[in-house]
């Protein structure tokens, strides 16, 4: 059997899990999770992760595990992901990884950079900054501080202009620079990337949809218990949207009806933001969509084959 790897990647609330559950019935394939939030052990309501009824459907793997008081890296998962592909080669079933996180995809197509770590003095200075002055001035910083940032990182990217701030400042070498010295630890596997490319009403629809759903499902039961562990505030798990919205409906800032609504915002939002890099990152991935599920499964299918 070729050395096959299927990359299934698109927006928040495309039905990529469903369609990667139905293609690795057909293929004997297992599911490898690439959505970073999906990996938190706390929040499987608000991360919509694959339910007790999938996970008996197909192997799932890297959903769940991680407590939300650690810190999880794109680097930390890479090297699990690499145990998984090779443990499920040797089980003659296909990789298949599905999620909707741009960099962990990255890492897989372009490979990791061999960045220094970085002290975490300097790394808690530069944040500190970053908050004191605001994300439209600390930008303005990190142009000036490293010009080759201009047009690859988005203003409002707070997480990636962080980043690029302390690579430079610490290294004294842009970020862009060290991604060229970058190689792919997949160069040997045949990689099928698909990315789930819904029209923009058909997944407003979905979103909406979505979100009532985790109500109805007690995503508020689950921010309770969250809030309850005291994690700090700068850990990736409260970047999960409903986490500040609903926290702020049980301090009774708003309403349940404002709660939803904000929600359902912040989710569109993102999923434009998971668009917009796609078109710049994913551009040579395999655009596919079908508001027929078995049509969209016999497209992928033929592509894979």
């Amino acid at each position: 059997m070729s050395k096959k790897i299927i990359l299934i990647a698109g927006p928040t609330a495309s039905g990529k899990s469903k369609i990667a559950i139905e293609i690795a019935k057909k293929i004997k394939g297992e599911i490898i999770n690439a959505d970073s939030m999906q990996v938190y052990k706390e929040f499987s309501v608000l991360s919509s992760r694959p339910t007790k009824i999938d996970l008996k459907k197909v192997k799932h793997h890297l959903y769940g595990f991680q407590p939300a008081k650690k810190h999880f890296s794109t680097g930390a998962w890479l090297k699990l992901v690499k145990k998984q592909v090779n443990k499920c080669l040797k089980d003659k079933k296909i990789p298949i990884i599905v999620g909707g996180t741009g960099l962990y995809f990255e890492a897989i197509t372009k490979g990791m950079s061999k960045i220094p770590n970085i002290d975490s003095e300097i790394r808690d200075k530069i944040r500190d900054s970053q908050k004191k002055i605001g994300q439209r001035k600390f930008y303005e910083k990190l142009l000036y501080l490293d010009p080759l940032v201009k047009n690859k990182i988005e203003p409002f990217d707070t997480q990636r202009s962080i980043r690029a701030y302390e690579v430079k400042k610490f290294t004294k070498k842009s970020i862009f620079e060290w991604y060229k010295l970058t190689k792919s630890e997949f160069k040997q596997f045949q990689i099928f990337k698909i990315f789930i490319d819904v029209p923009r009403e058909t997944l407003l629809k979905k979103i909406s949809s979505r979100a009532e759903q985790m109500f109805k499902k007690n995503c508020i039961k689950e921010v309770k218990s969250f809030l309850k562990l005291n994690i700090k505030s700068s850990l990736s798990a409260h970047k999960i949207i409903g986490v500040k919205e609903i926290k702020d409906h049980l301090s009774g800032i708003l309403n349940i009806s404002q709660t939803k609504e904000l929600i359902n915002i912040k989710t569109r939002q993102y999923a434009k933001r998971q668009v917009t890099w796609a078109r710049g990152h994913m551009s040579d991935w395999d655009r596919q969509y079908s508001n027929s599920f078995s049509s969209l499964s016999k497209k992928i299918l033929k592509v894979i084959s």
